[in-house]
């Protein structure tokens, strides 16, 4: 039985390609027609030379100026010589275009809209080809706007193996999506979907996880709990969210937050509304709710998704509490006059 291989480009596209026993994740991206770096297949001048950022692989053979033992033990491998032992997510150097390769697009289906607040919606799409799209939890892709030259870019918040895709929406005035979706959007209409995209992504968990989330920038999260939770094995590690939002309106899904501090051994979550009028038992800034169990001395991973303000405001606290974390990762909102709230339109990593 093969494996199923996401080849991450510095451009942030993601392509997947399924490996076989017999193959090495270069036969594979060829086979597939995705043209990465190589030169010599023999493992020995380490033009593929790639870092993988999750799962298990042989590295094969190939000679120490191809990749030395450090780099191996750090986790770089030879794409021309590896062959997967589990699913793998392998940083390609380059971008989609050196690899004679692109972002893929599909047709998708309005099946519900629902309005959790006049500025928040929760969308529900289907796809008739939905094994061919694949992404990873914390991944986005563009959505183009009926009607418009505009594309918006949002997370997935459903994980990688449920079938209907749902995305969490903050809608802004006047904004192409927002327009579109409180004048226009009915069931049964059909959307152009372009990706999967994006390095904002779940790693394998080799210690404590921080989850960090603003407003809509819990949908990431929530696609990452999903394949936690769908995987069917429990976290090695303790994992916190906390989630903060401005008003209570704000605050979504927590329904769906309860149900996996109820599966998922280890997860624990605090909303935290900054209304100081705010119904909630936590009110303030997520900052303010972080306690030293939460940072693990720095020996943790820490996913945030958030505005930008929020984003400049942990790494600050970050900063002035002297500690560095394991690995830090980050996206930001990107904001702009008469333009919705994108959920997932910058990337940044760790």
């Amino acid at each position: 039985m093969g494996h199923k291989v996401a080849l991450s480009f510095e451009d942030g596209v993601t392509r997947f390609i399924n490996v076989e026993p017999h193959e090495t994740v270069a036969d594979a991206s060829y086979k597939a027609r995705i043209n990465i770096p190589l030169d010599c297949r023999d493992g020995a001048c380490g033009t593929c030379k790639s870092f993988c950022e999750s799962g298990k692989y042989d590295g094969g053979d190939y000679i120490d100026e191809a990749l030395t033992d450090d780099e191996a033990d750090a986790g770089y491998a030879l794409p021309c010589q590896m062959r997967p032992l589990s699913d793998l997510v392998l940083q390609i150097p380059g971008t989609s275009e050196m690899a004679k390769t692109g972002i893929q697009e599909f047709t998708a289906t309005i099946e519900r809209l629902h309005w959790y607040a006049d500025n928040t919606a929760g969308l529900t799409l289907s796809v008739g080809n939905r094994d061919q799209l694949h992404f990873l939890p914390g991944q986005y892709v563009n959505i183009l706007v009926p009607g418009t030259d505009q594309e918006r870019s949002y997370s997935f918040s459903s994980g990688p193996d449920e079938r209907e895709l749902r995305f969490l929406i903050r809608t802004a005035p006047n904004g192409a999506m927002t327009t579109y979706l409180k004048e226009r959007a009915a069931v049964g209409d059909k959307l152009v979907l372009q990706g999967p995209v994006g390095s904002f992504f779940l790693r394998d968990i080799k210690r404590p996880v921080l989850l960090l989330a603003g407003g809509t920038g819990v949908a990431p999260q929530l696609s990452m709990l999903e394949k936690l939770a769908s995987s069917g094995q429990q976290p090695a590690f303790p994992i916190h969210m906390a989630y903060g939002v401005t008003f209570d309106h704000d605050l979504v899904e927590t329904e769906a937050l309860e149900g996996y501090a109820r599966s998922l051994e280890g997860f624990t979550f605090d909303a935290i509304v900054a209304d100081k009028e705010s119904n909630a038992p936590k009110k303030g800034y997520v900052t303010q709710h972080l306690l030293p169990e939460h940072l693990n001395g720095g020996d943790v991973d820490v996913y945030l998704c958030g505005p930008p303000a929020m984003v400049d405001a942990v790494r600050r606290y970050w900063a002035e509490a002297g500690i560095e974390p394991a690995n830090f990762y980050y996206e930001r909102f990107a904001v702009g006059v008469s333009s919705e709230q994108s959920a997932a339109s910058v990337g940044a990593g760790a």
